[in-house]
């Protein structure tokens, strides 16, 4: 287990669970890749290296041999410009212009657990015999440039992580045009390329496509991970399915701009790479300087799609999220923003929690509106006081209420942004980004506060948790509405204006590791317009994500299992609002509505004032059911069943850890005439066990409902659904 070299072959043995990772150190000094896959007791490198052909035009870095070219060396960690024509992990620009670098081994480490990335939010270990870590110093003899891969595997998971760290031990400055956090090379090329896309509104739609020669990529240039694709893509063997076939992931912890790049080269390589997105970026590094690249998360499944999604699960739940809130159960909640928008009272806000007290319901969250002289989206962002014309006894009074209902109080906040018509922008207008002498386009009628300076970063912690300090507030709604232009900061220098995306980012995380840290009690719950910034990075942060502004359930269920193929179920929001739905008019029943928002973190958002009694008393059973359900839900095992992608319905479970509980959800999203008979076989079951099926006295082996399955109801009309409640006997 962990991590093995073979000092005469130079060879490193890496192996997490299942998993084997294999790479070598050659004479010439270039680290190679040998292996990635399942988990194999030894390698040896002549198997998996095949040296010494001459191919031509393949330069060669060694003028006597021409049967060596890194054209076609499966490397590590390739530059560019030394006889490799494919897309390179890494490029430098040296002070006479060149951008030649030739990196070669000069040490390495292997380590007891997982070093934490300086500035940079990361999966982690509570225990150092949980990982072993390789850290494998390469050297570019020209300038000193120190490069510092860093591999770690874990012990229990089928995990690689990578990121690198660039030295500069040498005497000129150089710029970082482009660093990747990995880059591997994979024999073959008959793979499928799933990614995750879409646009506000539609996230992480299931993307998938044979690979073809050439490059294929999907990347953010937005500022943010961004709503249109999401930093992570697997590699799918041919005839891989949802339970079956290898399966590679890759998942960059880091929430800016990114790049996931995949090229298949003239010999059917297949070399994927990953990591800041190289466009309109730059780093000066000055001799003495580090530079620190974000982590990649690396899943290798021999189960098929299925089985790479809940390592991931796992993996994110409980060694990538932390706080209070990681291990418990996330409560039910009733937000105001689509019953009031911006126009509400005091006395609205206390009758809407008070009709949610009625139901179960145990969290109230106001959202915009609250502050500054905010009545609709033009005005105030920024200026984190008390609008007490709205609220003329004050944040701590509204508050005060609601928990004497013996409910919680959480609260939104937009703290990146800047409103023109506001306190803020007005004493401080070169605190947003911006460009000299260019237009200021705005996004949702706001700017967004350059948090690569101190000074910004330091006045947003302070007034939010001016507010927090204020009331007894329990969550918070962090959103973020708007994508960055005009990429400037009025306190950088121009030789690192294109560092300003980036240093947002470390802006960022340094926000919100002072403010959770300092609020521990609170949960945290990230949005970006819905899903705009749905990532790892993050999730390392705020446990739960607000998965999307769409609230449609038929639209949701294609949300929500795009979302689940790397992401668990805890860190999605998941709410019951208004019919006709607000942002595709559509109507769904209550029943149908409930019974998705509950495969997430379950909430209303609606006037629960102006229910019907039938609608009260439907509410108040889907509360209480959800909150039996909710342990396993929450942080259960997850199987996908049914595509929403492939076909008229859509299908999920949920199993208990113990496996004595078990949820199956169904959904028919429009009615077809004279159906055939389908039976739908569960996942994850003990097939010697035997389970009864709740509000029956049915029993049923666990090997007949995974082999066989069961038929499905004949359902009427468009959008319906029904959930099955199975416990083992």
């Amino acid at each position: 287990m962990g991590i093995q070299f073979d000092a005469k072959q130079q060879l490193f043995h890496l192996q997490a669970a299942d998993t084997s990772y294999g790479l070598q150190v050659l004479e010439s000094g270039y680290v190679v890749h040998l292996y990635w896959g399942r988990k194999i007791n030894h390698l040896k490198a002549s198997h998996w290296l095949q040296l010494g052909r001459d191919r031509s035009f393949s330069p060669n870095p060694d003028p006597t041999d021409r049967s060596y070219s890194l054209d076609w060396l499966p490397q590590e960690y390739p530059a560019y410009g030394n006889t490799d024509f494919r897309q390179p992990a890494i490029q430098i620009q040296l002070e006479n212009g060149s951008t030649i670098t030739d990196f070669k081994y000069e040490s390495h480490r292997i380590i007891a657990g997982k070093p934490a990335l300086d500035g940079l939010p990361s999966t982690y270990v509570e225990h150092a015999d949980e990982a072993q870590t390789l850290q494998i110093t390469l050297i570019d003899g020209l300038t000193g440039l120190k490069a510092v891969l860093t591999y770690t595997v874990y012990e229990n998971h089928n995990v690689l992580t990578r990121s690198i760290r660039l030295i500069n031990d040498g005497p000129q400055s150089l710029k970082v045009l482009r660093v990747l956090s990995m880059s591997i090379d994979l024999t073959g090329s008959g793979y499928e390329l799933l990614q995750l896309s879409g646009a506000w509104a539609r996230e992480r739609y299931v993307e998938k496509r044979a690979l073809v020669p050439g490059t294929q990529s999907i990347e953010s240039r937005r500022g943010g991970s961004s709503h249109q694709q999401n930093p992570f893509i697997a590699l799918l063997a041919k005839g891989s399915t949802e339970d079956h076939g290898d399966v590679y992931g890759f998942s960059l912890v880091y929430s800016g701009n990114f790049l996931a790049s995949v090229e298949v080269d003239q010999f059917n390589t297949t070399r994927v790479g990953m990591g800041i997105n190289p466009f309109d970026f730059s780093w000066l590094l000055e001799p003495g300087q580090s530079f620190q690249a974000p982590e990649v998360v690396m899943v290798h499944s021999a189960n098929g799609l299925g089985g790479m999604s809940q390592t991931y699960h796992e993996l994110y739940r409980t060694r990538l999220c932390r706080g209070t809130f990681r291990d418990q159960s996330r409560p039910v909640l009733i937000n105001n923003w689509e019953a009031t928008y911006f126009d509400f009272t005091a006395d609205q806000i206390e009758q809407i929690a008070k009709a949610g007290k009625e139901l179960g319901i145990e969290l109230f969250v106001l959202d915009d509106g609250w502050f500054g002289r905010r009545n609709d989206d033009k005005t105030s962002l920024g200026d984190w006081f008390v609008n007490l014309e709205k609220l003329p006894d004050g944040l701590g009074n509204l508050a005060e209420r609601i928990t004497r209902l013996d409910m919680q109080f959480g609260l939104w906040f937009e703290p990146e942004m800047v409103s023109v018509i506001s306190e803020l922008y007005r004493t401080h207008p070169d605190w947003c980004l911006h460009v000299p002498n260019r237009t200021r386009s705005e996004g949702r009628n706001q700017l967004i506060l350059d948090l690569s300076r101190s000074e910004v970063c330091d006045y947003i912690v302070n007034t939010v948790s001016g507010i927090l300090n204020s009331a007894p507030i329990t969550y918070v709604k962090w959103d973020m509405n708007r994508s960055m232009t005009e990429i400037g900061s009025a306190s950088l220098p121009p030789e690192r204006q294109r560092e300003t995306a980036h240093r947002y980012m470390l802006g960022l995380y340094s926000v919100m590791e002072r403010i959770t840290s300092a609020f521990p009690h609170i949960l945290f719950e990230s949005c970006s317009g819905g899903g705009g910034r749905f990532d790892p990075g993050i999730l390392h942060y705020m446990p739960q994500t607000w998965t999307s502004d769409n609230t449609d359930a038929v639209t949701r269920l294609k949300i929500q299992y795009g979302t689940s193929i790397v992401y668990p179920i805890s860190s999605m929001g998941a709410h019951v609002s208004a019919i006709p739905n607000h942002q595709v008019h559509r109507n769904t029943s209550l029943q149908m509505r409930g019974d998705v928002a509950m495969s997430g973190n379950f909430g209303y958002e609606l006037d629960l004032t102006k229910f019907t009694s039938d609608e009260r008393e439907l509410a108040k059973q889907q509360v209480a059911l959800y909150k039996e359900l909710r342990q396993f839900v929450q942080f259960g095992s997850f199987y996908r069943l049914l595509s929403p992608f492939e076909g008229n319905a859509a299908a999920w479970m949920f199993v208990s850890t113990d496996g004595q509980d078990c949820l199956v959800c169904y959904f028919q999203i429009l009615c077809e005439p004279n159906e055939p008979k389908e039976r739908i076989k569960l996942k994850g079951l003990d097939a010697d066990a035997q389970y009864i099926w709740s509000g029956t006295d049915e029993i049923y082996g666990g090997d007949e409902l995974m082999y066989g399955g069961f038929s499905l109801p004949a359902l009427q009309g468009d959008y319906q659904s029904f959930l099955v409640r199975l416990k083992r006997v």
